[in-house]
């Protein structure tokens, strides 16, 4: 696992991680729901969520037989609100 500050921006950078962390800071959502809500395909999300998870900004939970992706903590959930924030600003 990355554990590099610059790992955690460059997550920041991309225009579809950051659509997938929009659709999760309200709730967990599967695979099926990110891929419906940004008109892209599983293949894709599956891609972007690995690395996410990866850097530990999203993390999975199994719920029967589908897996529900959510911001992995407060910590994200605080970082992705203050960025928003700061962009609203100007």
């Amino acid at each position: 696992k990355q554990k590099y500050p610059d790992a955690l921006f460059k997550m920041f950078s991309d225009p579809t991680r950051i659509k997938i962390m929009y659709a999760l800071h309200e709730k967990s959502l599967n695979v099926c729901e990110i891929s419906y809500l940004l008109n892209m395909t599983h293949s894709a999300i599956s891609h972007q969520l690995k690395y996410l998870k990866e850097c530990n900004l999203v993390k999975s939970k199994r719920a029967g037989k589908e897996v529900l992706y959510s911001l992995a903590d407060d910590h994200v959930v605080m970082i992705y609100k203050m960025a928003l924030e700061h962009v609203c600003e100007v």
